[in-house]
């Protein structure tokens, strides 16, 4: 009796907890950008618009950890753990780089693009072409600290609380919601889609197949960076090569590009899929 009782009060609380770092990071980040760019005008590229919506999820995490369940940090996965967990680090680090080699790779072997890299140049003006992908690598450690506002809520508190002791279906989940939670950058012009709704299909299975690895990365270093990593590669090792690469070069439109990507991830993300699934 008393377990039942403690049972059903830990899963009030978090059902409450969940709510409210939805409630917060969604109408955090989704008032402050319409504000900025219905009312201010400003576009979605302004990092005054990005850094306060970027960092919504862990705000509501924090919040929602402080104030609403009052369960504390003590599963945050905040340090570091350099040295335990350096394969994670180089994996997050190098991966994104990896995709983007395989998606050139099936791009070339399709004999829809012959290969030519000088559009590598437009990325970084006044370097070589072959320094570019290093330059992106040293960007991405650079930038990383600022994907914390994102996965310290998504892989650092959503994820572990969404759908307890199913992995598999947690990281689906939570790369369906941040998914939707992008979705204003396509919606007021910050990813220009032709075709809109194929567009947003295509991102939310990319954000869902990054989110596995986010997930298998931050299991398997018992920390929130690698993810943090991981993120910012995407955004600039992955993205930048694959477009510079592919867009208006041979018959790849973006959502052409968009496709390959996804179809490359899904096939990397499988394993962790896998092995998630057998631990259900």
């Amino acid at each position: 009796m008393i377990d039942t009782r403690a049972s059903y009060l830990a899963d009030r609380s978090r059902k409450r907890g969940l709510t409210a770092f939805l409630l917060i990071s969604f109408g955090v980040a989704w008032g402050w950008e319409a504000t900025a760019h219905l009312l201010l005008g400003w576009s979605l590229v302004n990092p005054l618009v990005q850094a306060p919506a970027a960092f919504a999820p862990a705000t509501a995490a924090l919040v929602v950890r402080r104030w609403v369940t009052r369960e504390g940090f003590a599963d945050t996965d905040s340090r570091l753990r350099l040295r335990p967990a350096w394969r994670y680090y180089l994996l997050a680090w190098l991966g994104p780089l990896g995709v983007a080699t395989v998606v050139v790779g099936v791009a070339a072997a399709s004999g829809l693009w012959e290969p030519s890299f000088g559009s590598l140049a437009d990325l970084i003006p006044g370097v070589p072409v072959w320094s570019v992908p290093l330059l992106l690598c040293v960007a991405t450690l650079i930038v990383t600290p600022a994907l914390w506002g994102e996965e310290y809520g998504w892989t650092g508190y959503l994820l572990l609380r969404i759908h307890p002791a199913h992995p598999r279906r947690a990281a689906l989940s939570v790369g369906l919601i941040a998914a939707i939670w992008h979705y204003p950058l396509a919606l007021l012009g910050y990813a220009d889609y032709r075709n809109l709704a194929l567009g947003l299909a295509g991102w939310t299975v990319w954000v869902m197949c990054q989110e596995v690895l986010l997930a298998w990365l931050r299991a398997r270093s018992r920390s929130i960076w690698p993810p943090c990593l991981a993120h910012a590669g995407n955004n600039f090792i992955l993205v930048p090569l694959t477009t510079a690469l592919l867009l208006d070069h041979g018959d790849f439109g973006q959502h052409g590009i968009q496709l390959l990507v996804v179809l490359v991830l899904i096939a990397v993300a499988a394993a962790p899929l896998l092995q998630a699934d057998r631990q259900e």
